[in-house]
């Protein structure tokens, strides 16, 4: 089993002047997962190398054990520094890719050509896709093979209105995630705010918030476990 997970590239939170990045529980949650699943994890960015960590995700409030385990395992820290380039990356390497979130994938991953045709081709191949938080906004211009949003009409959720109101970044993000998957057909849903939350359709799996990641992780695991039998 070999999964690639996808993270972002960009670290400025719009016009604030703040840093932004990928959410390390996004990252470490999932990782650990799939790493027992015996899973082999290959880590992939935009412009490859070290991606920006969101400094919010780091704070003493949003740390886990896995973060903190990430944070101790240099096998795990060396291989974030050095993630390879999306663009050298085939799907046909992978059985599955996984985007975490964090705000920076709204600039970065949401616009990439080289993200769009790997989610594409992805799909095309029967192969799952798992996107968490802020990612599921990334599909917002993946097509299916009719050329129709890859969304529409499938059953998704994604970082919600609300989540997004409560951390005050309504009017600072470039679209938001809960707005621009129903823009696309999309029939979204949502749980509580900051609870877990997991849907799956097709070979779509969507996760919520930050806590739905492991879930999220434990969903694909499932799905390409069962695949192998």
């Amino acid at each position: 089993m070999k999964i690639l997970m996808v993270l972002t590239s960009h670290d400025e939170l719009g016009n604030t002047g703040r840093k932004t990045g990928f959410w390390l529980e996004e990252l470490a949650a999932p990782y650990y997962a799939f790493k027992a699943a015996g899973a082999q994890v290959v880590l992939a960015s935009p412009k490859g190398g070290q991606p920006p960590l969101d400094p919010k995700s780091n704070e003493p409030s949003f740390q886990t054990d896995l973060t903190r385990r990430f944070e101790a395992d240099a096998q795990a820290t060396a291989q974030l520094a050095a993630t390879v380039r999306l663009d050298s990356v085939s799907q046909a390497d992978f059985d599955s890719v996984f985007y975490p979130g964090g705000h920076g994938p709204l600039w970065d991953l949401a616009e990439d050509k080289h993200s769009i045709a790997l989610i594409e081709s992805f799909i095309a191949a029967g192969k799952p896709v798992a996107l968490v938080c802020h990612a599921p906004g990334v599909l917002r211009h993946v097509k299916s093979a009719d050329g129709r949003p890859l969304v529409e009409g499938k059953t998704v959720t994604g970082f919600t209105n609300t989540e997004e109101e409560g951390v005050g970044l309504t009017q600072i993000v470039p679209f938001l995630v809960e707005d621009e998957l129903k823009a696309k057909g999309g029939l979204y849903s949502k749980g509580e705010d900051w609870g877990s939350y997991v849907v799956s359709d097709g070979l779509l799996i969507t996760g919520q918030n930050p806590a739905s990641s492991a879930a999220a992780a434990a969903v694909l695991v499932d799905r390409l476990a069962n695949a192998a039998q």
